[in-house]
């Protein structure tokens, strides 16, 4: 099987590249480098089934041949690096979802783009179900993300109605794990990097907000199924973990695991960001029998042990 994935230097795309030439396909990343680091595919740059090309991909993809899966994960993902690359983000996952969907219908490939749970913005269900259609501020200092993860996805399904594309689409919660960039600006990395450095870890409103976080082998997992689904045309899933934890609460498991004392140091709460967040993932175990296997005790001790192996001027 030979499979695309845009993004593919970036933290997610980056373990995808590593699962999928595991598995023994051959694999062509694509990646412009704006947030991905070519350091991601150490791992994988010795194996002669990897073809890596820098590339926008925002634009026409530059693969020709056969193609049996295109995983669209190329976009800025955290609110540090889409609030930088505002007008690229809107870019790569709008005009880059019809380049990664012209490419899946011209070789007959199936199609995941990689979609969020920002999409649901302040949630008025919870947990929060893929019937929900979300609430989110299109104008707002986070829209150059949520808005167009949302235009990716009505793009894909009107699409896969109108047209022979095999479409999915995943809605990813938080997820974490070896490769986070340092400066990534979301809590477990800025949590791991502080408590590492011996500073305290910076908290964003009272710190009582929830996440539902997801280790990365786990979400890996449930791409790969999906991929390898026959029956999921059209299919649309939350992937991530539902257990619910706040903010604090991840701070005080980090310091905990790290063996450092717990100092928090309290920042003002940015624009529009959300109150609550957790999956119903009934739709992926119903489908696919996926559901994360990794607890958030298990996945902080493994991140810890990444990041203390890398070199000090990564962390």
């Amino acid at each position: 099987m030979r499979v695309v994935i845009t993004g593919g230097a970036g933290f997610v795309g980056s373990h995808l590249v590593d699962r999928f030439l595991g598995d023994g396909h051959e694999v062509v990343a694509i990646d412009n480098l704006c947030t991905g680091v070519l350091q991601n595919l150490d791992d994988a740059s010795e194996n002669p089934r990897l073809t890596f090309i820098r590339a926008d991909a925002s634009m026409p993809l530059p693969v020709r041949g056969d193609v049996d899966v295109v995983l669209h994960f190329a976009s800025p993902a955290s609110p540090v690096h889409y609030a930088r690359l505002a007008l690229e983000t809107l870019a790569v996952n709008s005009t880059g979802t019809a380049h990664a969907c012209d490419l899946a219908e011209r070789t007959g490939a199936r199609l995941i783009f990689a979609s969020t749970s920002e999409i649901y913005g302040e949630p008025a269900v919870h947990p929060q179900t893929e019937s929900y259609w979300g609430n989110v501020n299109p104008v707002g200092e986070r829209a150059c993300y949520d808005e167009a993860k949302r235009f990716g996805e009505a793009l894909v399904a009107t699409r896969v109605r109108r047209g022979s594309l095999d479409g999915r689409i995943v809605r990813i919660f938080n997820t974490y794990g070896p490769r986070m960039a340092p400066d990534d600006g979301r809590a477990i990395p800025n949590f791991v990097a502080q408590a590492l450095a011996g500073r305290a870890l910076t908290v964003y409103g009272d710190g009582r907000q929830t996440r539902s976080f997801t280790y990365i082998d786990d979400l890996v997992d449930g791409i790969a199924l999906l991929a390898a689904h026959d029956g999921a045309r059209g299919a649309l899933l939350n992937l991530g973990n539902p257990e619910e934890v706040t903010i604090t609460g991840v701070a005080a498991a980090i310091a905990a695991a790290a063996g450092v004392p717990l100092h928090i140091e309290f920042r003002p709460l940015p624009a529009d960001d959300p109150s609550r967040r957790k999956p119903d993932i009934t739709r992926a175990r119903a489908l696919l029998g996926w559901e994360p296997g990794v607890t958030l005790h298990a996945g902080i001790e493994r991140t810890l042990a990444a990041w203390r192996g890398a070199r000090p001027a990564d962390v």
